[in-house]
């Protein structure tokens, strides 16, 4: 799978193990802010939080929030779709 000019950002795992995803996605939802992020073996739903001026992702723990979250991401991008990158 290619990625085009994503940014990408280092998530260290509860294990303590660090694995590097590309930004999918940024998006507000009820006033949250919200990051998709994927690499090749999964896509993950993250919150944005902000603390001391630094901005950190946390995992969204309900898979009911999740996924609504997602569905009102995908209705948002079915109604305005990008552009496909050109390889």
């Amino acid at each position: 799978m290619g990625y085009y000019l994503r940014d990408s950002v280092t998530v260290q795992k509860k294990q303590g193990e660090e694995v590097e995803y590309f930004i999918e996605a940024l998006f507000d939802v009820d006033d949250e802010s919200y990051a998709l992020i994927r690499n090749d073996d999964e896509t993950l739903l993250m919150k944005i939080e902000e603390e001391n001026g630094e901005q950190f992702l946390v995992g969204v723990e309900k898979p009911d929030l999740s996924e609504s979250i997602l569905d009102a991401y995908q209705i948002a991008v079915k109604a305005n779709p990008a552009e496909q990158p050109k390889e």
